[in-house]
């Protein structure tokens, strides 16, 4: 298929008809109907709880602005113009899955609006009070799709429709439901790097969020899903955005193709400089004589266990280009058998082949039980007790036949080495629970070429360096009442992954020494005649934790050098 076979799919937005896009982004912003414009209507808390799916403040809010609200909750002396009582309608409509008449869509969007919307396969008549084979078109009409304004710390504006969400809309969620903004894709995309890039590929692109931050810094994008209405939403939303995107609405594939297909299907024998996914990871227990159908398709893969992410961790490094990178969201299974002194990595570790450079970073770690909570609400399935409480002790049963006593969750970067040859690849594994200084982007790129910098020293080059402590790091000692030194020095960053590392006594005044002046080797001489060693395994040792500091940005050299 192409990527204008994605353009009229049936249960999808259209975007066959660039002119009636066009009119929709000018009706949309002509009433206001942006980030800014819906977070200053609604109110901080109220657009707060809004990102958290909670509707309810939005709604009171929407009553307030309408003058529906009982007397006693209006605000008083506030009068709201008809522009705002029409973008309060929008936001009512678009984003709180209340319908609307005909007639109110026209007045706030413009005469004809209604018809539009329908031809666009956003809106259409509500079967509610009617046949539900045949609404009346003069009675409510109800959004098809979830409609939202999306702002990003890089600077993006633009417009993002997806499906309704389990809080706009009744019932279990549809097997092909496309997945709108959430939390994990907006962590993937703060965890993306942002270097100019020639080629890209979104595994798994959904609404096509991530594609839309690509395009700023990528001159060509391949977008796949194995969902035909994922790639139409992506259409749909790259055709809105056109002009903020840097695109040619004329001549789409110049810069980004559509293309279905499970997994690396559509993409074999290409490379890319990047591959990016928030895949479908979710572990869920598979069931006799399961169909395609009766999957998830934004969440399941159809494989059992953490199958899906090994696979992609194994064979993701074979499209890309020597030196390319692959950055990925996922979960992994932590076993009994693996044993508490393994750690949670070990499993990882197993998947990588030899020449795959990794860095995992594990931002949280859930039992069987709230695993199977968390995903199960997600999809509203919950609503069906008898079938939540089937589903549930189906999951406890298929974590329980692998021994599985944890799911961890967390952030995934592999990358093929420009030199197959070279020594020292980079093999992380880090835990890091706490919050990240955001975007992390940025933080990550520095750390990497950090990293690289320090593993191509020599330990002569190093003994050469002069070095001060970053400028966001600081030094934290804490003693036990009446002790005259510290039990324990801490050093944190405060910026990007905002590390915490526990320094010897030794580490402590190295760093304490480095304003600058003295090389690394002058300092590790002058701490080797005031601590007396005998033996060269002090300072070996201190070298080794030097690399470290160095490593993970806690020094810097000094630019003055």
């Amino acid at each position: 298929m192409t990527n204008t076979d994605f353009s009229c799919l049936a249960d999808a937005p259209q975007s066959h008809d660039l002119a009636d896009l066009t009119w929709l982004k000018t009706a949309l912003r002509g009433l206001g109907y942006t980030y800014d414009g819906v977070k200053d209507l609604l109110g901080p808390r109220a657009f707060e709880a809004l990102g958290r799916d909670q509707i309810l403040p939005g709604l009171y809010r929407v009553e307030q602005v309408l003058g529906q609200a009982d007397a006693d909750q209006q605000l008083p002396g506030q009068a709201f113009s008809q522009t705002q009582q029409s973008l309060a309608r929008l936001i009512a409509f678009f984003l709180l899955g209340q319908s609307l008449p005909a007639q109110e869509l026209d007045l706030a969007l413009g005469q004809g609006a209604s018809s539009r919307l329908e031809r666009l396969g956003l809106a259409g008549p509500a079967p509610e009070g009617s046949d539900p084979q045949n609404p009346s078109p003069a009675g409510p009409w109800q959004a098809l799709v979830d409609l939202r304004p999306y702002s990003a710390d890089d600077g993006l504006e633009i417009y993002v429709a997806s499906d309704l969400g389990a809080h706009q809309r009744p019932g279990v969620l549809p097997k092909d439901h496309v997945l709108g903004i959430g939390r994990a894709s907006l962590t993937l995309a703060q965890f993306i790097e942002r270097t100019p890039l020639d080629r890209a590929l979104d595994l798994g692109c959904g609404c096509g969020i991530q594609v839309f931050h690509l395009l700023a810094h990528v001159r060509q994008v391949t977008a796949t899903d194995i969902s035909a209405r994922a790639l139409a939403f992506t259409r749909f939303n790259l055709l809105l955005n056109a002009q903020q995107l840097g695109l040619d609405p004329h001549n789409l594939e110049e810069r980004v193709i559509l293309a279905q297909g499970s997994l690396l299907e559509p993409v074999a024998g290409q490379l890319f400089d990047l591959v990016v996914s928030n895949p479908p990871f979710v572990i869920t227990p598979r069931q006799k004589e399961e169909r395609a159908e009766d999957q998830f398709t934004y969440r399941d893969a159809g494989l059992p266990g953490d199958s899906l992410i090994a696979s992609l961790v194994r064979d993701l490094p074979g499209i890309l280009k020597p030196g390319g990178r692959a950055q990925m969201l996922g979960n992994w299974e932590i076993q009994q058998t693996q044993g508490p002194e393994a750690g949670w990595q070990q499993r990882p570790q197993s998947w990588l082949a030899d020449q795959t450079e990794a860095w995992f970073i594990q931002r949280e770690q859930v039992s069987p039980e709230e695993y199977a909570e968390t995903w199960l609400q997600d999809a509203s399935e919950n609503r069906d007790p008898e079938h939540y409480q089937q589903a549930y002790r189906a999951y406890l049963q298929d974590f329980a036949s692998r021994g599985v006593e944890a799911i961890g969750f967390g952030m995934i970067w592999l990358r093929r080495p420009a030199d197959p040859q070279a020594s020292g690849l980079l093999r992380r594994f880090e835990e890091i629970t706490y919050p990240l200084g955001q975007p992390l982007a940025p933080a990550l790129t520095a750390a990497l070429a950090h990293y690289d910098w320090v593993n191509s020293l020599t330990d002569q080059q190093l003994m050469d360096l002069h070095l001060i402590p970053a400028e966001d790091v600081t030094e934290e000692r804490h003693f036990t009442p009446g002790s005259e030194h510290p039990s324990v020095i801490l050093l944190r960053a405060g910026a990007g992954l905002r590390r915490t590392i526990l320094e010897s006594s030794e580490t402590a005044g190295f760093v304490s020494a480095c304003d600058g002046q003295l090389s690394v080797g002058q300092i590790l001489g002058a701490l080797a005649a005031l601590l007396d060693w005998q033996t060269p395994e002090p300072q070996q040792q201190l070298v080794s934790n030097i690399r470290e500091l160095l490593d993970k940005g806690f020094l810097v050299p000094d630019q003055a050098d």
